[in-house]
């Protein structure tokens, strides 16, 4: 249950809602597989998983849930070989030519057709809702599967303002002074791999990896006019992460000691194990994020 991702939204009005009163209005939308003509399915489920039967699971002032998203897997070379025989067969025995808005017609019935004897392939989003200090975290790596979470859950609520959160000191250019200055705050350290971009929406990428961010190598691009996009970091000893300009957090991996805090409990409770872990995850979590807020200037108004 450990994080990988994280894509930080501030809330912009406080979270009224009990756990209670959440997993009360999250319930008509519980997870459901997907019928045989149906191309996807998303839903909520037990975020403790095992024989727990919970939408929501709180601590200390923290919800954590999870969307389990079910998609039908149709190869889209399957459906096109088929469409072209179909249109082949129609305009051979028709002898009219199939235009675009036919072609489209039989692309749908002919996916319609195969939903039923598609396999399906499952995956899970979690995310939680920090109340106190009005932050969510979505444990996604891309912007539209955490959007599809937040989307979901307004529809279940019927509100939840949030937005990206703005920083007053532009993250690539600070990112970028950290490596040609040598002057890392200090509970951060460099990893070994970075994303380097031109100016403008068409420059060009580096990524380096494997080496030295500190080198000269690194430091040539960076004086030919390269800013960083994405740096390797490790956090107070505590977690190793891959920060983006955009601030999303990307590939993290919790230091082993934290990791093994709670190996202590009692072998066969999973609810248990997942809640302690919880609690030291988001307590990690939450503090990297308002650090990062400061290393870039603090909050924009």
């Amino acid at each position: 249950m450990w994080f990988k991702n994280i894509r930080a939204y501030r809330l912009t009005s406080p979270f009224a809602l009990s756990p209670e009163q959440l997993a009360e209005q999250l319930g008509p939308r519980e997870f459901q597989p997907c019928a045989k003509s149906q191309a996807l399915s998303m839903g909520w489920v037990p975020p403790l998983g095992g024989e727990t039967t919970a939408l929501v699971h709180a601590a200390g002032g923290r919800m954590l849930l999870k969307l389990k998203r079910e998609e039908k897997l149709l190869p889209s070379t399957v459906v096109r070989e088929q469409l072209e025989e179909k249109v082949a067969l129609i305009e051979s025995e028709q002898a009219r030519k199939v235009y675009r808005k036919e072609r489209l017609t039989l692309k749908d019935e002919i996916i319609q057709d195969c939903l039923p004897r598609a396999f399906s392939r499952s995956s899970n989003v979690y995310a939680y809702i920090d109340t106190a200090a009005n932050w969510v975290f979505v444990d996604a790596a891309s912007a539209s599967r955490a959007e599809e979470l937040l989307n979901l859950l307004r529809e279940c609520i019927g509100s939840f303002p949030v937005l990206l959160p703005q920083v007053n000191d532009a993250p690539s250019a600070v990112m970028t002074g950290w490596l040609l200055h040598r002057n890392l705050p200090q509970d951060f350290e460099l990893g070994q791999e970075c994303e380097l971009r031109e100016p403008g929406e068409e420059g060009g990428v580096v990524r380096c990896r494997g080496v030295d961010l500190l080198s000269e190598e690194v430091e040539t691009h960076l004086h030919a006019g390269r800013q960083v996009a994405r740096l390797a970091l490790s956090w107070d000893e505590r977690l190793q992460l891959v920060l983006a300009e955009d601030l999303c957090l990307r590939r993290l991996r919790f230091a082993d000691e934290l990791m093994k805090e709670n190996e202590d409990l009692a072998e066969g409770d999973e609810a248990a194990r997942i809640d302690a872990d919880f609690a030291l995850m988001t307590d990690a979590v939450s503090s990297l994020q308002e650090r990062i807020l400061t290393v870039f200037g603090g909050e924009a108004e």
